[in-house]
């Protein structure tokens, strides 16, 4: 429950300190006292975003503190989950800086918005007169029945399901779109790449083609000039290796005559075995050489081929055709791949949608369950507060697709007369009776909730008389479980409470700031007969309201 709030430097208000009790408290004050600063004020340190101009002094910042008694709420976990220190009086904390820049604690530890929003909602509950307008909303009106039906924990799981399985259903669609692109390349990927894997390419291979191409392409012209070469050097009459020979012959008759004969023979000797393996190897080259037009042709073709390949897929080399051959299996082992994410992708969509379907259908269940006797209650509740003849009826239908609440639309429809259909609550109730009727559902659902604090924001809109007085009683009811703090312009509803606080404004020098005061027993007792009169407070309205009190 909450315990302290003080404020600090916050629009009207200069410095509060307010204590708050158990139980049923009130809050009153002229219209534009400030009733709604302080809901503000409250609203900030439970995680709603600032607005930037809130400072009342702008040399200095803002500071809104709340002291939030934890006993009871099995909220250790959450603190230990985010790594914060659990304390029995926990501190939230916000300030708001001379630039508008928001800070916001936890036990004066740092936190993100988010954060400090989560534990917020796990603490108070605050109903404004924009929350009464909800009552139109299917999506409200969902919520109201959920908490009912106990489906928060069953919704948690549902909504954890179809996210995952709206998740997985478009990532199968980006891959199918993906496979489409791909299936449209593949024929042509494939031509492709036989027509290079076909071709058997050797890296070198261009080169030696070449290189044949010149010596088959001049085979004839090689291999009479190596022929003429190999008989002059050896075979023709009178040929070089003989002539050597001769000269050999020769010097070696003289060299008895001359020292240095000696080395020219041995020369001439290394010359005569040097021409012969010249000779012999002219005459094997000349053997070898063979004028084949059948190869020819095949080595240009290949060579031609090559070169087409070369050109077609706009690269330079045989390597860079080999490093395309790779690329292209790459990518047709990807639409292999590809087959097989799809295939798995299929198997976990389904299976994620059957998930799904049977928590919707669980939730379904679980609302259907409860309709009846959220019915009854509702429409006991109207009764107590002078609605004899109030009916509402809650209908669910079944959707086709999923939504983030299931497969069910809830609508609720309202009779505030006997004979009338029910009808959209919008075509139907009154100021009044939007109030009665939401109260009669913040009573039935509050008894369900675990939140420790409620606060209601003129719940009583358009109520007056003895209903006021029936709405003072099921208040007072609802205070019996948890902490319930009511904005209220009615006197019997401020009867009712244990505790009254007093909003009003304080004109000092040439500034007007918002007060909060809690009211002693006197004091309360003219505030409500300053309620229950038009001007001055007469002795029957003070009468009036020590009746009203009990006194």
């Amino acid at each position: 429950m909450l315990k302290h709030i003080s404020i600090s430097n916050y629009i009207l208000i200069e410095e509060l300190e307010l204590d708050f009790s158990e139980g049923f408290s009130v809050i009153t004050g002229e219209t534009g006292a400030g009733k709604s600063i302080l809901l503000g004020a409250l609203s900030l340190i439970l995680g709603k975003r600032a607005d930037t101009d809130v400072l009342l002094d702008k040399e200095r910042k803002c500071i809104i503190e709340g002291v939030f008694d934890m006993n009871g709420l099995g909220l250790e976990a959450y603190f230990e989950e985010n790594d914060l220190d659990f304390e029995q009086d926990t501190v939230l904390r916000r300030e708001i800086n001379m630039h508008g820049r928001s800070r916001a604690f936890i036990n004066d530890s740092p936190v993100n918005l988010p954060l400090l929003k989560t534990l917020g909602e796990r603490l108070v509950d605050i109903h404004s007169q924009h929350q009464t307008l909800l009552l139109n909303e299917s999506g409200f009106q969902m919520g109201v029945l959920d908490n009912y039906a106990g489906n928060t924990g069953l919704l948690e799981k549902y909504r954890t399901s179809y996210v995952k399985f709206r998740q997985l259903r478009s990532d199968l669609e980006t891959l199918l779109q993906k496979e489409e692109g791909m299936r449209a390349d593949e024929e042509y990927l494939r031509f492709q790449y036989d027509e290079i894997e076909a071709a058997s390419l050797r890296s070198s291979e261009m080169d030696d083609l070449e290189g044949e191409i010149k010596l088959l392409s001049n085979a004839e012209e090689i291999k009479a000039i190596l022929y003429s070469l190999s008989r002059t050097l050896s075979l023709d009459d009178n040929n070089v290796l003989d002539r050597l020979r001769h000269a050999m012959a020769e010097l070696r008759r003289i060299s008895d005559y001359r020292d240095d004969i000696g080395s020219y023979r041995e020369r001439l000797d290394s010359a005569i075995i040097e021409m012969k393996d010249i000779a012999e190897g002219l005459e094997r080259l000349e053997e070898g050489v063979h004028y084949d037009p059948k190869r020819l042709e095949e080595a240009t073709d290949r060579f031609d081929h090559i070169q087409s390949l070369l050109q077609k897929h706009k690269v330079m080399d045989i390597a860079a055709l080999q490093q395309l051959q790779k690329e292209l299996r790459e990518r047709l082992d990807g639409i292999r791949s590809l087959d097989e994410d799809i295939d798995r992708l299929r198997k976990q969509t389904r299976n994620a949608e059957q998930e799904t379907e049977k928590l919707a259908e669980n939730l379904t269940e679980m609302r259907a369950k409860a309709i009846p006797d959220a019915e009854k209650e509702i429409t006991a509740s109207l009764t107590k507060l002078g609605m004899n003849e109030g009916v509402l009826k809650i209908n669910l239908d079944t959707v086709d697709a999923f939504t983030l609440s299931g497969k069910d639309r809830v609508t609720f429809t309202f009779s505030a007369n006997r004979g009338s259909s029910p009808a959209a609550i919008s075509k139907i109730a009154s100021g009044g009776e939007l109030s009665r009727l939401m109260l009669a559902i913040k009573s039935m659902i509050t008894a369900k909730s675990l939140l420790p604090t409620i606060i209601l924001d003129e719940i009583d809109m358009g109520v007056s008389g003895d209903i006021a007085a029936k709405v003072g009683a099921m208040l007072e009811g609802m205070s019996l479980n948890l902490q319930l703090i009511v904005i209220t312009h009615l006197p019997q509803i401020s009867a009712k409470a244990g505790t009254h606080y007093k909003v009003y404004k304080k004109t000092t020098g040439n500034r007007t700031v918002t007060r909060v005061k809690c009211l002693t027993d006197g004091e309360r007792i003219e505030e409500i007969a300053g309620m229950l009169s038009d001007e001055s407070v007469s002795t029957a309205a003070k009468q009036t309201a020590k009746e009203l009190l009990g006194k």
